[in-house]
């Protein structure tokens, strides 16, 4: 059975991102004005198109985070065991 953490904790996400082979990025595109962009963590083994993103640092990406009060919903592994990339951002509580 899977189950799913809930953090803000910036030493878990990033253990968890590296982990896992994730590296911090937004969404290019979304960068306007004042708008940091729409965050992202970024798998590159599972994922075939990444010219929409944008590397980041740790630093910029934790700073926009928590501007934002986001939290990171996020799995460790799925039901059957397999290793999990699975993870979105929500509002902090």
């Amino acid at each position: 059975m899977s189950s799913s953490k809930q953090t803000h904790n910036h030493a878990t996400i990033k253990a968890w991102a590296e982990k896992h082979g994730g590296v911090p990025a937004i969404v290019a595109d979304t960068v306007k004005g004042d708008n940091d962009g729409v965050l992202r963590i970024h798998f590159p083994k599972h994922s075939e198109n990444k010219s929409d993103l944008k590397e980041i640092d740790w630093d910029t990406f934790f700073e926009n985070f928590d501007s934002n009060k986001l939290d990171l919903l996020y799995q460790e592994e799925k039901s059957d065991g397999e290793e999990s990339t699975f993870h979105k951002f929500i509002n902090r509580e």
